[in-house]
């Protein structure tokens, strides 16, 4: 072979193992992985209340820490034996991406299954049911039109936001866009309304509460839900026997009743976080 057939043959090796090391989500099966090594990178919020948060002990928990370890639990069942959870700090801007670069296996993280978020990652069944509304100081608001020519908090690059401001052109806002003010995450949208920057913060119903409840009766919920929010787990793409192993495990939590002992932790009536449950999991035969 002529040197310059080396050439080429030796930079088509080096641009296949570049791209091979850059994409370790599709370098491997992520069930054979984890079947092997024992390990399940799960991304979680951190400061999602009662999602997924440091309480006062220092402690991760929370209805989706829960779900993460009981589906974890319950593959390691089905692969005989026990695996190790890997908590993963994630965010509204990293739940994805840690996803498609391999950084974690799946991400329970309050994400709603959005067509354009199955362009780049897979999603599991729907895990729980919420709807977006708006958190406001008590008394202030009655309905949802009193917040045209209102500064609304939420949080950037997420569909919260989105349906903030289509909700406002929707009411007649000629200044929606200007209207809906991005913060990095909850904390700050909530600090936001609670040093009257803005007059509301919008985004999905039991995150509001949960916030709501660290301060009982200085906020309330105003007016219908305007959004619908299908929570799923995300799991890279093309990975069916590993997401399979997930949704297998939902609905077996779901029929022998541990998926509802987990949602009456957290969103039960005995809660601070109380959130009726509206939908069932969807089951296979």
């Amino acid at each position: 072979m002529r040197k310059h057939g080396w050439i080429a043959v030796a930079a088509l090796v080096a641009f296949s193992l570049i791209f091979a090391a850059g994409t370790p989500c599709l370098a491997q099966n992520i069930y054979d992985r984890v079947e092997k090594a024992g390990v399940v990178r799960a991304g979680l919020m951190y400061n999602s209340i009662p999602a997924a948060y440091f309480n006062e002990n220092n402690e991760w928990v929370g209805f989706d820490v829960d779900i993460a370890e009981e589906v974890i639990k319950r593959i390691g069942g089905y692969m005989g034996k026990t695996l190790k959870v890997e908590r993963v700090k994630v965010n509204n801007k990293t739940r994805i991406s840690f996803l498609t670069s391999g950084r974690i296996d799946m991400s329970t993280a309050n994400m709603t299954h959005k067509r354009e978020r199955d362009r780049t990652i897979d999603f599991s069944i729907t895990y729980f049911f919420d709807g977006q509304k708006i958190l406001a100081k008590k008394g202030r608001f009655a309905k949802l039109e009193d917040f045209v020519g209102k500064k609304i908090a939420s949080m950037q690059g997420t569909t919260s936001e989105k349906n903030a401001v289509n909700l406002l052109k929707k009411l007649g806002d000629p200044d929606a866009e200007k209207n809906v003010i991005s913060f990095q995450d909850e904390p700050s949208c909530f600090l936001a309304l609670k040093q009257g920057k803005v007059a509301g913060w919008s985004t999905d119903s039991t995150i509001l509460i949960g916030f709501a409840a660290k301060e009982p009766g200085e906020y309330e919920l105003v007016g219908d839900f305007f959004s619908d929010e299908p929570y799923g787990i995300g799991v890279p793409e093309n990975q069916s026997d590993w997401r399979d192993a997930i949704n297998f495990a939902l609905q077996d939590m779901w029929v022998d009743g541990t998926y509802m002992t987990i949602y009456n932790k957290w969103y039960g009536p005995d809660t601070p976080y109380y959130f009726p449950m509206t939908e069932k999991i969807e089951t296979w035969p």
